[in-house]
Parts: structure tokens; C-alpha cells; sequence
């Protein structure tokens, strides 16, 4: 018995060994600051057209990604940003949040909780993939990450951890740095 639990132990070391550094492979595969950002577009939670493209040499953009709609880390990074939206928008910032979720999932979120910014309805994973977020092949979901990209499509600052916490206090800093005007 002493055995077992030793090998079932040992075994789930290397799981949650080969787990994380799955997840670090995963980031790996994301943009970093100073890299182009990739050319994405989806479509936001009315259905309407969304291209990154068309904010060049306009407005910088904080492209996040996200799990879940209505989930707990999910809906604190959401109403933090909604919260801070007088600033970003001062600061000439377009706020932009993706996930798998669907679009008629998204008009919800939104309604409950007075969001003020699009959602991208992310349910083929294109963009999560194009940005290298999607948490493990084959599956629909997205790891939290940020992304603050410029008026020049380069990206300025990235956030790639679990906690919203640091996206909304990383970004804040990061999106104070932007250039005036």
C-alpha cells in the first residue's frame, strides 16, 4: 500500500510537471512585446465585422483573452476594465475581449454586467490561435492573457498568467506609458 501511494504520488508530480510545462510551450507560441501583432478578425457579439487592421495609425487596442464568460477571474477582469474605461478611452485605447464563447453567451455577459466594450465570439479558436492563448490543442478555451498593442500593430506589453488581478494592473501601467496624442 505504502508503495502505491508513493508511485500514484510520484506520478502526479510528473503530470502536473508535464502540465505546466505544456502551458510554458503554449506561451512560448505567443506574440511578445516588440513583435508584430497578428493580423485577426472575427466577429463581435452582435455578429458585426471586427478587424485589428482597421485601428492602425488610429487608437491603440488591449486585446484580452479569457476562459469563460460569467466565471469569477472572467467577470473581475471584465467589470475591471469596464471600471477603467473612462481612462483607457482618454488614453485613445480600444478595449477588445475574446474567447470561445459564443455570441448570444456574450450579449448576456454584457447585459449583466453593464459591460462596455465588444466581445469577439472566438468559437472556431482563430484568433485564440493566431495568438497563441488557446490552452491545450483541441480544446475550446483560452488562457487569460492581454495583449496592448499600437497605433504602429506592434505589440507593447503582454500578460500571460492566470490571475486578473495582474492583467488589470499590468495593462493600467502599461496603457499609462502610451505616448500622448
Amino acid at each position: 500500500m505504502y508503495l502505491m501511494k508513493n508511485h500514484l504520488t510520484s506520478m502526479l508530480a510528473a503530470l502536473a510537471a508535464l502540465t505546466l510545462a505544456m502551458n510554458h510551450l503554449h506561451a512560448a507560441n505567443a506574440p511578445k512585446a516588440g513583435d508584430k501583432a497578428p493580423v485577426v478578425e472575427g466577429k463581435n457579439q452582435d455578429g458585426q465585422a471586427w478587424k485589428l487592421a482597421d485601428f492602425a495609425g488610429k487608437k491603440a487596442v488591449l486585446l484580452y483573452f479569457y476562459p469563460k464568460n460569467d466565471t469569477p477571474g472572467c467577470t473581475k477582469q471584465a467589470c475591471g476594465l469596464r471600471d477603467q474605461m473612462g481612462d483607457l478611452k482618454k488614453d485613445g485605447v480600444e478595449v477588445i475581449g475574446v474567447s470561445f464563447d459564443s455570441a448570444e453567451s456574450h450579449k448576456k455577459f454584457i447585459a449583466k454586467f453593464n459591460l462596455n466594450f465588444p466581445l469577439l465570439a472566438d468559437t472556431d479558436g482563430k484568433i485564440a490561435d493566431a495568438f497563441g492563448v488557446r490552452r491545450e490543442a483541441g480544446k475550446n478555451i483560452a488562457r487569460r492573457a492581454s495583449f496592448l498593442i499600437g497605433k504602429d500593430g506592434k505589440i507593447i506589453h503582454s500578460t500571460d498568467v492566470p490571475q486578473a488581478d495582474v492583467h488589470l494592473k499590468e495593462m493600467k501601467e502599461a496603457v499609462a506609458k502610451l505616448p500622448k496624442g
